[in-house]
């Protein structure tokens, strides 16, 4: 589009420093935010801090799926599915 290539200036909303941008950038910088503009220190910022989280989340969740099965409901749905499969193939 024409109007993507306009350089605009855009103010971070978490430290207020205005930067230079296109339409397109700023666009896809809000999509990544969900509708906030982040300036490029900022959005790194926070970028590694949701990658934390996400390690803590996998952590937490590979924990979960290694107890013993009959503690898991989970795993217990996961094999029951697997032994369903296997039968309907034969």
């Amino acid at each position: 589009m024409e109007g993507d290539h306009i350089v605009q200036q855009v103010k971070c909303d978490c430290c207020g420093l205005i930067e230079d941008c296109t339409q397109a950038y700023i666009t896809q910088v809000r999509s990544n935010f969900r509708g906030k503009w982040l300036c490029g220190l900022c959005s790194q910022a926070v970028a590694d801090e949701a990658a934390q989280h996400i390690d803590e989340a996998l952590k937490a969740h590979m924990l979960f799926c290694r107890r013993d099965a009959s503690d898991n409901p989970a795993l217990r749905v996961a094999q029951g599915i697997g032994q369903m499969l296997r039968r309907r193939r034969k």
